[in-house]
């Protein structure tokens, strides 16, 4: 089996931390994992785009277009400009709550109505609850939705062995709070 996952938000929403909790994950599971990420402008509110394969022989981090089976996107723009990565029956992630870029501004409900329009498999994640109670942890608190939907090919609770690996101490409980709110709010649309 190989699974191919994309990451999409913008500089500051812990894309490469997600990708590197969730590739931690599935190497405790047992599966050659490969991950890379584009970064770009990440330190201005540019685009930062990760890349996670896992599975038997895979030799090249970079998804090829077509071929993502899942895109995690923290925003809907970015979900946007990552769709040419999704495979047709790949699943869409997205957070509903738009990251505006400096100086502009647009209309996330437009980005969520072409990927429903779009994808076959979308969920979208109301991020406000996440941002009033975890506003550092949507990156989190979205991978408990993604585990809650059956997205990793591995359980759910290997995440809450990963999170105190990989990141500093005073931040456990906190990020172990966001990921099982994550996995209370997760719901599922067509």
């Amino acid at each position: 089996m190989k699974v191919n996952i994309m990451i999409a938000g913008v500089g500051g929403q812990g894309t490469v931390l997600a990708s590197k909790l969730i590739a931690a994950a599935a190497m405790k599971q047992g599966f050659d994992v490969r991950t890379t990420e584009t970064i770009g402008m990440a330190q201005r509110g540019g685009g930062v785009v990760s890349h996670i394969r896992m599975g038997e022989n895979i030799f090249s981090p970079l998804i090829p277009p077509g071929k993502a089976d899942v895109l995690i996107a923290f925003e809907p723009a970015e979900a946007v400009r990552q769709l040419p990565f999704l495979s047709e029956e790949g699943t869409l992630l997205v957070c509903d709550s738009a990251v505006n870029p400096i100086g502009q501004c647009y209309d996330s409900s437009a980005m969520l109505d072409y990927v429903q329009k779009h994808v076959k498999r979308v969920i979208i994640v109301s991020g406000q609850p996440i941002k009033d109670k975890y506003p550092k942890m949507l990156n989190v608190a979205i991978l408990g939705v993604a585990a809650q939907n059956g997205i990793f090919p591995f359980d759910a609770e290997l995440f809450n062995e990963v999170i105190p690996e990989m990141i500093p101490e005073r931040f456990w409980a906190m990020n172990i709070e966001a990921f099982a709110m994550g996995r209370k709010l997760s719901h599922l649309q067509n």
